[in-house]
Order: structure tokens, then sequence, then C-alpha cells
């Protein structure tokens, strides 16, 4: 027996989330079964990083467990001849056996982008969020250095989740402007449901002067939902890359 380790891109466009759902198709899913077809074998795998419906991924790591003789490096070719264009593997190397994707401690890093310009650009709807209004980078910039840091991230914290231990720690957030693009990059050690669609969408609040910059730190503070910002649409979010100890 031993344990491989893949890093998946895929374009979410067309999937219900990473994770197996009753109400559609998603990456698991995909994944799970080409893999079976492959190897013979009934394979099950396990994701780092549970991403929702319409989200992209550069770099999401998963890992399953398998008798077969095929090298680990092989893996990835092998795989990628049956799986649909828009799910790719980029590595696949061998792990050892108690590695877990999810309890393994690591930093994500993800990036929003957003198309900021009067009239929207219809080849980037799939991959960007459109904002005509224009924003102010450098107040959105101001807010972005409250968000840094171990916070009780509460506020900005989809209601739906069952999650007890609110408490997370981000390592760095850059709001960068490249001609009509804002993109906006956060690193982590973990984040909560919706967490980082709702910061953006705090920020852009910011960046169209209806929050102060240090009114970041009052949501923060409140530990109230309803105080920041709205949650941006998934499509504009992309996980680049999961980094382990």
């Amino acid at each position: 027996m031993k344990r491989i380790k893949l890093e998946i891109a895929y374009d979410g466009t067309n999937y219900r989330g990473w994770q197996i759902q009753p109400n559609g198709i998603t990456v698991e899913e995909v994944v799970n079964k080409k893999l079976s077809e492959l190897l013979k074998e009934d394979i099950q795998v396990i994701g780092a990083s549970r991403t929702d419906s319409g989200v992209h991924a550069l770099a999401n790591v998963a890992v399953f467990d398998t008798n077969t003789r095929i090298p680990s490096d092989k893996f990835c070719y092998a795989l990628n001849q049956r799986l649909p264009e828009d799910i790719r593997v980029q590595k696949s190397m061998e792990v050892p056996l108690d590695f877990h994707p999810r309890y393994c401690n690591s930093t994500k890093t993800y990036e929003y982008k957003i198309l900021n310009r009067n009239i929207d650009i219809p080849c980037y709807r799939m991959n960007s969020h459109f904002v005509y209004l224009p924003l102010d980078v450098e107040r959105m910039q101001k807010a972005a250095t409250y968000i840094v840091g171990e916070h009780d991230f509460k506020s900005f914290c989809s209601t739906r989740t069952q999650v007890l231990d609110t408490v997370r720690t981000v390592y760095s957030l850059s709001v960068v402007k490249e001609g009509d693009f804002i993109n906006i990059r956060i690193t982590g050690n973990g984040f909560l449901y919706n967490m980082v669609r709702i910061i953006v969408g705090t920020l852009i609040k910011v960046g169209l002067k209806v929050y102060p910059p240090e009114h970041i730190g009052e949501i923060i503070e409140s530990k109230n939902r309803t105080l920041a910002g709205p949650k941006v649409p998934a499509k504009g979010l992309t996980l680049i890359k999961i980094e382990y100890e």
C-alpha cells in the first residue's frame, strides 16, 4: 500500500465545488471515478480544500491509497488522459501513509480577481468579478492592513458555518492593480466558510468609499457578520497554492 499526493488544477465553472454533493457533479467525484477506472480499485481521494461551487484552483491537493505498481510520478500523465479538459493533475508523488492534506500544518493562498472598468469584457466573465464603479485601490490597501495577523474572523464568516473556533491567522493580504484588473491575494493558515469572499466584498465597499479603511478594525472587533460587506461571487476566486511545513 502506498499513498499518492496529487496537485490538481481546475476550472470550477461547471462543478458544484470540490466535495461530493447530492445536487450536482463535483471535481472530487470526477477524480474518484477516473482514478477507479484507471486502477481497477475503489478510490476515494481526500482533498485539502473544499472549494465552493464555481471556485477555481491552480494547485488543490488530494491524496489516495493504492496497491498499484504504477510509478508515483506517472499518475499525472495517466490520469490526465482520462480527465475532462477543465481538470488537470499538475504533479503526482508518493508521500508517507500518515500524511493528511487537511490535518498537516499548511498555508493556503487564494487570489480574487476584479475587473474594474466601465464595460465588462465577456471573455473574463467566468474568472473575474465585474465592478463598473471606480475603486480606490489605495483605500483598499490601507484597509487590508487591518486584516493581517491573528484575529477572530467571525464577522467574515458565513452564518451557515458550524465551526466553533473562528480564530485564524492571515500572513499577508495584497491589493494590486494591473491595468483594468485588481488582484487581491491572501495567505493564511486556514480560512472559514466564505471568509475570503466576504473579505473581498468588504474591501470593495472601502474602495467605493462606503466604509473608511479604519472600519475594518471595528468590524473584526464586533464579531458581527452583519457589519461586514457582502459575499462576492465565487467565479473570481482561485486557490493558488497550498504549502506544507
